[in-house]
């Protein structure tokens, strides 16, 4: 059997990775081969969101609007007339699930790839079995980079696409000081890090930082303590049910949104929906994506999806376009794969492999032309600010000029670069699947 470049390099460099983070060392068994396609059968792909629980909010307009373009491409005429066919798992807002279902799509349902995930949590939960069994993970959201993985693609923003200009604008629009504000996971955490650097470089001040357990609609205490502090904005990375909670006790607490806006990650329109627009009303966003971009194609898409049987929700927002986008990049990728080793060779890595550089031009993508990076496999987009109306839309306030090229490791630059055979240390060596 052969072995490909790629995975000889996966292979050897794992005996020798030390460094920044601790890499999933794999060497694969003869008792398991990687997922094909096979000519004249449908393209199985596992959707692994929750539909239930505290992560239902946005994570089940992925599910919803990820059938909404596996029929748009299916009615279009598939891929290389090949129907995809989605295999839909509630994962229950629980790791536990994420990670068992896992391992039952590939082994069992035979899925050539994955989208699935909103939380880094659930990602790093099924990383492991996704890289043990060379399958693939599309990742359609933001977080906080610090990996370097060959079994992902992401199609979401990095923190230098992200933080990275929400924090000087609050800091020029309402001043320095800040307090932070997010759920209890590695995202959060990790994303204040770059955020404490970016506001280190605005002159800003941070007045103090709460993490609050995924799930958890209680925030009194964290109230009490932003009231004593007063910042003059707030960073969160709060999620789910809990940015709800969060943003419905501001309001009940007597704060001013005015004079202590709240400056988020994750608050689109979807969760603005949720909690009712009078509790979103003048805070902010950052995100590639907002439901009221100008342009035929963002109106044909909002119009679409809204009018389909997927759009029970009512709204479009940033984390299912960026999981729209990422159907048409497998497609893209498939299409490649199969044009260059034939429909029966096309396994997970060769899709991966093809997304290399691989563009959804702006008579697809309703937030523009983007692209997938040679390198890192992150997507390269033009970062935005909205600021949340009355009716809950969102009025963008600030955008990019270019497009931003996504930078995992934009605040360890000592920990090396991350290349599409592993992450280039600055002493040679090749770590790769870092997580």
């Amino acid at each position: 059997m052969s072995i490909s470049r790629r995975k000889l390099l996966k292979n050897s460099a794992a005996v020798a990775a030390i460094g920044v983070a601790s890499p999933h060392l794999w060497l694969p068994s003869t008792a398991y081969a990687a997922n094909t396609l096979k000519k004249g059968d449908p393209i199985k792909v596992g959707l692994l969101f929750s539909l239930t629980g505290a992560l239902a909010v946005p994570e089940e307009d992925s599910t919803l609007v990820m059938q909404y373009a596996i029929d748009e491409i299916n009615n279009a005429g598939g891929i290389d007339d090949h129907m995809i066919e989605p295999v839909i798992i509630d994962a229950k807002s629980d790791f536990k699930v994420y990670s068992a279902k896992t391992k039952e799509l590939i082994l069992k349902d035979k899925v050539i790839s994955i989208f699935g995930c909103y939380t880094s949590a659930s990602r790093k939960a099924i990383s492991p079995t996704v890289m043990k069994y060379d399958n693939l993970l599309f990742y359609p959201t933001c977080y906080e980079g610090a990996e370097c993985t060959q079994n992902i693609v992401n199609t979401g923003p990095l923190a230098n696409q992200h933080s990275f200009d929400l924090i000087p604008y609050m800091v020029d629009q309402f001043g320095p000081k800040t307090f932070f504000v997010g759920s209890n996971y590695v995202w959060p955490k990790e994303s204040n890090k770059n955020a404490k650097v970016w506001l280190e470089q605005s002159n800003g001040e941070l007045l103090g930082e709460e993490y609050i357990p995924l799930g958890s609609s209680e925030f009194g205490p964290v109230l009490e303590k932003i009231r004593a502090t007063n910042p003059d904005f707030i960073f969160s990375t709060v999620v789910g049910a809990s940015d709800i909670a969060f943003h419905r006790q501001f309001k009940q607490a007597g704060l001013d949104v005015d004079k202590m806006p709240i400056a988020s990650l994750t608050t689109g329109e979807i969760e603005t929906a949720a909690m009712g627009a009078e509790y979103g009303a003048g805070h902010f966003l950052s995100a590639p994506y907002f439901q009221t971009m100008p342009g035929a194609v963002n109106e044909r898409f909002v119009d679409g999806f809204l009018s389909s049987k997927y759009g029970k929700n009512g709204t479009t927002h940033y984390n299912m376009e960026e999981t729209y986008l990422s159907a048409y990049v497998f497609k893209g990728a498939v299409e490649k794969a199969a044009a260059e080793y034939g429909m029966n060779d096309v396994t997970p890595e060769r899709i991966r492999d093809m997304t290399a550089g691989l563009a959804v031009g702006d008579d697809i993508s309703p937030e523009g032309k983007i692209w997938i990076d040679p390198d890192n496999f992150n997507c390269w987009l033009k970062p935005k600010i909205g600021q949340c109306q009355g009716d809950g839309s969102f009025k963008i306030v600030k955008e990019a000029a270019e497009h931003v090229a996504p930078d995992p490791y934009s605040i360890y630059p000592e920990a090396g670069v991350c290349k599409s055979d592993g992450l280039h240390a600055p002493d040679g060596t090749v770590k790769v699947d870092v997580i």
